[in-house]
């Protein structure tokens, strides 16, 4: 049976940095045998320090579902999805209109790009516009654009800031994908990776759903995404509680699949690649999302009761105490 801290293999801790780091360095060398890893290796030692509050400009990471292991399971995967499309493209190289290689310096941008996708969560010290790192939730792409503009150039990736600023926003929901300033190919197709390792990474979660009950939830009603007014003042309810959201996820999961397959042009499908024939992540995915259904069809309701993993700092606290919380 997987482990609720483990990826979709059952076999890489993402609550692990050093594990995660491990892996993805692993694919690296697999293809890239030889080539250096150092900006790699830098994007995991900084995004180390940032989460645990140890730069001196930022506070530790106070977002329960976006936390240090979410950010690690997206990273696996784009590190997978760039895997399998490179091997992918290695088996069609002689058909016309062949995908562009995939150079090891862009590899190391997919990688740091993953990251600090979440970056804008992060409140810096000193921070009188928002308590609470959840409060950025509307902000937070466009504010971990900025930052990885200014730190691509630091790793030795400066060529890739103004592509690097772009792929964060496939992560997002501001702006359809195709309207995103990226005008290479190859660049595009890394974007179409982030925005689903984003998706296909967390759906694939083993604690999913308890973690949208008890986690995402308190960080909608944070972020101002639980409700929001009509035109004349009235308020409408989009998730009235923790167990509302668990209720509209195979919604959810609908949609994301229509992103997934139209603005992010399929790329899941390297993952099928990658693990040489399966794709692990749509088959936990769908699991979730049939166990959801499960869930809100029950008339007693099946109780979710998987432990979720404690990866905040000790004493950081995610939400006011008098928040409210159905």
């Amino acid at each position: 049976m997987r482990r609720n801290e483990y990826d979709v293999t059952d076999k890489i801790r993402t609550t692990d940095l050093e594990q995660v780091a491990g892996e993805v360095l692993r694919l690296h060398q697999g293809l890239y045998n030889g080539t250096p890893a150092g900006a790699i290796e830098r994007a995991f030692g900084d995004i180390d320090c940032l989460y645990l509050g140890k730069h001196p400009d930022y506070q530790p990471c106070d977002t329960e579902y976006h936390d240090i292991q979410h950010v690690l399971d997206v990273t696996l995967a784009m590190a997978r999805l760039m895997d399998g499309y490179e091997r992918s493209r290695t088996v069609t190289r002689s058909r016309v209109g062949d995908s562009p290689a995939l150079p090891a310096a862009c590899f190391a941008l997919g990688v740091t790009a993953a990251l600090f996708h979440d970056f804008g969560y992060l409140r810096k010290r000193g921070d009188r516009r928002h308590r609470y790192g959840a409060e950025y939730t509307l902000t937070h792409v466009g504010r971990g654009a900025k930052h990885l503009h200014g730190y691509l150039p630091r790793i030795g990736l400066k060529r890739y800031a103004n592509a690097g600023a772009a792929l964060v926003h496939y992560t997002g929901y501001e702006r359809p994908a195709e309207t995103i300033p990226l005008n290479d190919i190859l660049l595009r197709r890394i974007g179409h990776m982030l925005g689903t390792a984003d998706i296909i990474a967390q759906m694939a979660d083993r604690c999913y759903l308890e973690k949208c009950r008890d986690r995402l939830y308190p960080e909608f009603v944070l972020g101002g995404l639980a409700q929001r007014t009509l035109p004349g003042g009235r308020t409408q309810v989009l998730f009235s509680s923790g167990e509302d959201l668990v209720r509209k996820t195979p919604q959810f999961y609908m949609n994301a699949a229509k992103r997934l397959d139209l603005q992010l042009a399929r790329a899941y499908e390297y993952a099928e690649r990658h693990f040489k024939g399966q794709n692990l992540y749509l088959e936990e995915m769908q699991k979730n999302v049939r166990y959801a259904r499960a869930v809100a069809d029950a008339p007693s309701g099946r109780s979710l009761r998987r432990s979720l993993p404690k990866t905040l700092n000790a004493g950081v606290e995610p939400y006011p105490k008098n928040l409210v919380i159905r």
